[in-house]
């Protein structure tokens, strides 16, 4: 989690990522793309415009790295020419709360805010069970109604253990959330996205917005932008099987041209395979019958389309 101040903190964001962050709305977040000179996928990030005086950012645990060392390069490159933007990194802890109805109903109870009032993507800052200042946004990795609760590190475990007192909240796994982040047809970054991935192929051109695709002044934005004109090769599909399920890098066989799974686990709630992958764009169209391999055996799947369940993010009327 990072926080970046300064009057340019939008020109800085923008010339790294491709969403519109100029347009966001006091507290409104979105899902936006860190990408390289090549197009390629650097990270997936949640940046948000705070009500407060700075940009919110949530990147991948996994990225921490490379993402800083980005953001400080192009920070330093430009102080030196004159720009007012420097970051903070939080050393907070980040709790997500999934599920609804109950998560609203669980997490009411112990904010002193409407949470009726706070849509999809969007966040507050507020004292969550006693806990002060805390960052809510309603957004997850499930395809569900959910929040992440961002809390200061010192008293995570206590809110862990506050909402985990709640018969109704249980505590979840990487797999369990794997299996509903990839219900809802999400990217996993380091499976289903990396930088040798464009958000072309990766069906993410969505994180792009109208006025950034047209000024192209986002890194790798003619790579992008010549693959949105000509149509990427490859793309990004979701698959369903009945055979055993197919595990990341279990090669699909579409006729004679090859793919690759990138994700791929049981269902729960479909009681059937699922995984997603890259496929020839010639072959991606939904209702496609391929071949899967998976622990050395064929099966056949079927190119579905995504979210494999439908989704139940929240709308505030």
């Amino acid at each position: 989690q990072t926080k970046v101040y300064g009057r340019d903190r939008v020109r800085f964001m923008e010339s790294l990522v491709g969403g519109d962050i100029a347009e966001l709305k006091p507290g409104q977040g979105t899902l936006t793309l860190l990408t390289n000179e090549r197009g390629g996928i650097v990270d997936d990030l949640i940046v948000t415009n705070t009500s407060e005086d700075h940009l919110y950012v949530v990147s991948n645990a996994g990225c921490t790295d490379k993402d800083l060392a980005i953001m400080r390069g192009r920070a330093a490159e430009l102080q030196a020419a004159g720009s007012d933007v420097h970051l903070e990194v939080s050393d907070n802890a980040l709790l997500a709360l999934q599920g609804s109805p109950s998560m609203a109903r669980v997490l009411q109870a112990g904010l002193p805010d409407d949470l009726a009032k706070l849509s999809f993507m969007n966040s507050i800052t507020t004292t969550v069970f006693s806990v002060p200042g805390c960052r809510v946004t309603r957004c997850g990795y499930t395809g569900e109604d959910g929040v992440e609760i961002s809390v200061p590190a010192g008293r995570a475990v206590e809110l862990a253990e506050r909402l985990l007192g709640v018969p109704e909240v249980w505590p979840a796994g990487l797999a369990a959330r794997d299996s509903l982040r990839l219900e809802a047809g999400l990217c996993l970054y380091g499976n289903d996205i990396d930088e040798t991935t464009t958000p072309a192929e990766a069906g993410l051109l969505w994180t792009l917005g109208k006025r950034r695709r047209a000024a192209m002044d986002f890194p790798g934005a003619a790579i992008i932008m010549a693959q949105v004109k000509e149509k990427p090769k490859r793309k990004r599909v979701g698959l369903t099987s009945g055979a055993g399920a197919a595990g990341p890098h279990s090669p699909p066989r579409v006729l004679t041209s090859p793919g690759t799974v990138t994700s791929g686990c049981p269902s729960p709630s479909l009681g059937k395979n699922i995984a997603m992958g890259y496929v020839e764009a010639v072959h991606s169209r939904a209702g496609t019958a391929l071949t899967v391999e998976v622990r050395k055996k064929q099966h056949p799947a079927l190119i579905t389309k995504m979210p494999f369940v439908p989704t139940q993010y929240y709308m505030a009327k």
